[in-house]
């Protein structure tokens, strides 16, 4: 049976080989998350080449901080997402400020999407949301946490998370649907109380 505690250790494992350099590790962490990766970046990036030159900075920083992975903190694909996050913000910043330092006028900033108040203004929003939304998820009980990052980040479909944690379908949609709910109750508090 796929424990959420099982799932913990396993991830934990896959990291700590990670860590060790093992190349099939390697392999499984790029496999089990470039395409999430890769969907943010290219939300955030300007171009379809810096989306793709940013995945590949993502998954070195992945590499390179695998011993820091603590399940207890935070499920894989979360801690994923926010050294991604992290990671896209920092390249956008330094793009502003290479665009800055060469000179070029405002028009020609935002032609290239990181002027002052051009494109890049909606990705930085958009992380930012992301940011709160994920800081959300994490607050939710563990399997509904599971169900809505496998569901919604990880690109499964609910039959091949009921399989994976050998639950049955019914249980992982009422998790999910519960999980929507809290998550839209606490996005109207927050919006309240802003």
């Amino acid at each position: 049976m796929h424990t959420p505690e099982h799932i913990q250790d396993a991830d934990l494992d896959l990291m700590r080989r990670v860590a060790s350099n093992d190349p099939a590790a390697a392999a499984e962490l790029y496999d089990r998350f470039a395409s999430l990766v890769f969907r943010l970046a290219y939300q955030s990036m300007p171009t379809r080449a810096d989306a793709e030159d940013a995945v590949q900075e993502v998954f070195i920083r992945l590499w390179r901080t695998a011993d820091r992975y603590d399940p207890k903190r935070a499920a894989l694909v979360t801690w994923v997402m926010l050294i991604s996050r992290r990671h896209l913000v920092d390249r956008l910043r330094r793009s502003k400020a290479r665009i800055k330092a060469t000179g070029l006028d405002e028009k020609q900033s935002e032609a290239v999407g990181v002027g002052e108040s051009g494109a890049s203004a909606l990705p930085m929003e958009a992380q930012e949301r992301f940011g709160k939304l994920m800081e959300r998820v994490a607050r939710l009980p563990e399997l509904q946490r599971t169900v809505v990052t496998r569901a919604y980040l990880g690109g499964q479909t609910l039959r091949q998370i009921g399989e994976e944690l050998n639950t049955p379908i019914g249980t992982v949609k009422s998790a999910l649907s519960r999980a929507l709910v809290r998550l839209r109750e606490r996005s109207a508090g927050e919006e309240l109380s802003a």
